[in-house]
């Protein structure tokens, strides 16, 4: 098979690097002025913020309507979601393009349920209420699948811009990484989220602006036989138009579903989303902030489904002398913004495919340091740690989780595989115990929490996973067996085809509630266990009864003093 990368990678594009160049540096600059402007702005209204470390991870508290919307929308949309798009069109079809509508359903889902609730108590990060419920150390547990998912997202587009960059201006895969990364950390070290904000506003722009300029040139090409050139469709009548739509297969609806599910409210407990929560001026805002950038990741979607439809129907071996396979669908935006337009408007177009990385890469950075800095390090490690401590804690936490997402993405070959386990591990780990501290505190305690969260992590593993290349031990109904060659070796490892994350879900879910019952009720009727209560849940029923007793006398005193 032809290797698009070495067919593709030519000789060093100058003009393309000049304005790569400028355009990294109106990044870097909008960046670094964007934090004294708004922190200055910011301090001239009442503060909300209690330390310079929380005013470095939430912006003062005072993000407003028109930044907010585009900043919640940038973080979603990133180099992995422009490139995943249009490689999942190309290779089964619309229908399997899941990820606009979900993430959609997801934000809105987010700002209906979450976002009153997290803002309204003034918590600094998505842990916050976990620790408060479950205490410092075991609530720290749930860093692991946020950190790993994050810092994984961040791997998978910083190794997206790479390929992009080698396509279309013939760089090498590691400087171009290293550089974006360094960028995007050097702003973010400067400003923290009054920086990201900021650029992810410009960035935004160039997103949308870049690529809906870009279509037009595609689909004017000789090579394109879509619909819109109808002239062309008397040429090739035999194009398979079906192939755009795609179909579900006999037996595949349950991974459609799975994956359905897993998008949607696996989508809601992420930092990157709750830092802009967080970080509005009240929960109003932050509820538009979802509702507005729900349907802006959507919109943010058509141009990357036009570019597949355009891919599908360009004939390659006219335009590169061979046809795109599977495995190469997710070269399709560079390659057809290298191929099918002018270098001016493909140069426009790498530049929002760079922007939309940065956009993605510099949020999630900064929320997996900043859950790590106050959560791990300020709650568990070193709980007498000054503002100041903190602060430089954060900052060089910053860079250390840079040079991770960048050499995953250099030296690791499938960023992007890996970066779906540790989704389904925020899905099926992280978000039952996020709904249970959030809206049932009560009715979950540590023992409880141990239980539904090392059985859900039990049955994943069970479960296997073609990605790490090991089969199944734990076979869910409907499961595709592995098959071997005529030499016993394996070509394609199992899978289960059977909505197995959602039941692992909602399994670490109920054996949480269960458990939970089961030990409160324990400790309550037999009051001699509560000396083997080696956890402490005994003083957390304790406390809880004290609190509601107290708040039922305030209510009562207060209705006294009413009559």
């Amino acid at each position: 098979m032809v290797d698009v990368l070495d067919e593709e990678k030519g000789e060093l594009n100058v003009v393309g690097l000049v304005g790569l160049i400028v355009f990294y540096l109106l990044i870097f600059f909008a960046g670094i002025l964007s934090h004294k402007c708004l922190k200055r702005k910011s301090a001239e209204d009442e503060k909300q913020v209690d330390t310079d470390t929380e005013d470095m991870m939430l912006a003062g508290r005072d993000i407003n309507y028109f930044v907010g919307i585009f900043t919640m929308t940038a973080t979603w949309v990133g180099g992995g979601y422009i490139n995943g798009t249009a490689e999942a069109v190309i290779k089964k079809g619309l229908v399997w393009c899941q990820a606009p509508f979900c993430y959609a359903i997801s934000l809105t889902l987010g700002g209906i349920f979450f976002a009153r609730k997290m803002r309204e108590r003034r918590f600094v990060t998505m842990l916050d209420p976990l620790q408060n419920k479950y205490g410092n150390p075991l609530g720290a547990l749930f860093y692991i699948p946020a950190f790993s998912g994050e810092i994984l997202w961040s791997a998978s587009i910083l190794a997206a811009l790479g390929t992009s960059l080698r396509v279309i201006c013939g760089l090498e895969d590691t400087p171009s990484i290293i550089i974006s990364a360094c960028i995007a950390m050097t702003y973010t070290l400067f400003g923290g989220l009054y920086s990201v904000a900021f650029t992810d506003v410009f960035q935004l722009i160039c997103i949308f602006v870049g690529l809906i300029f870009a279509i037009p040139f595609m689909t004017t090409s000789d090579a394109v036989t879509i619909p819109l050139r109808s002239s062309n469709v008397t040429m090739y009548p035999d194009k398979n138009y079906s192939a755009f739509f795609g179909k579900i297969n006999d037996g595949d609806g349950g991974i459609w579903a799975d994956y359905a599910i897993m998008m949607i409210f696996g989508g809601i407990p992420w930092q990157a989303y709750f830092q802009r929560v967080l970080s509005s001026r009240n929960y109003k805002v932050a509820r538009a902030l979802s509702f507005c950038a729900s349907f802006g990741c959507f919109a943010a979607a058509v141009p990357s489904v036009v570019i597949g439809l355009i891919t599908i129907n360009t004939d390659w071996p006219a335009v590169i002398g061979y046809e795109l396979t599977a495995d190469t669908a997710k070269l399709a935006v560079p390659l057809t913004l290298l191929n099918l337009t002018p270098p001016a408007v493909a140069f426009i177009g790498l530049g929002a495919v760079s922007a939309a990385v940065m956009s993605s890469t510099d949020s999630s950075i900064l929320g997996v340091s900043t859950m790590f800095t106050r959560n791990v390090f300020c709650n568990v490690i070193y709980r007498k740690a000054s503002d100041r401590v903190s602060l430089w804690f954060l900052r060089g936490t910053v860079i250390v989780n840079t040079v991770i997402a960048m050499l995953i993405a250099i030296f690791v070959k499938s960023v992007y595989g890996l970066y779906l386990i540790c989704s389904d591990l925020v899905f099926i780990l992280l978000f039952p115990h996020l709904c249970l501290v959030v809206w049932f505190p009560k009715m979950t305690n540590k023992y409880g929490m141990i239980a539904g969260f090392g059985t859900a992590f039990f049955l994943r593993v069970l479960a296997g996973e073609p990605v790490l290349k090991y089969n199944a031990v734990l076979k869910y109904p409907y499961y595709m067996e592995p098959t071997y060659d005529a030499n016993g070796d394996i070509e394609a490892y199992g899978y289960q085809r059977f909505p197995f994350r959602m039941l692992c879900m909602v399994l670490n879910l109920l054996i949480t509630l269960i458990t939970s019952y089961a030990f409160r009720m324990l400790f309550t009727k037999v009051p001699s266990l509560k000396e083997y209560d080696c956890l402490g849940a005994v003083k957390d029923f304790e406390a809880e009864e004290y609190n509601e007793e107290f708040k039922a006398g305030e209510k009562k005193n207060a209705e006294s003093s009413r009559l």
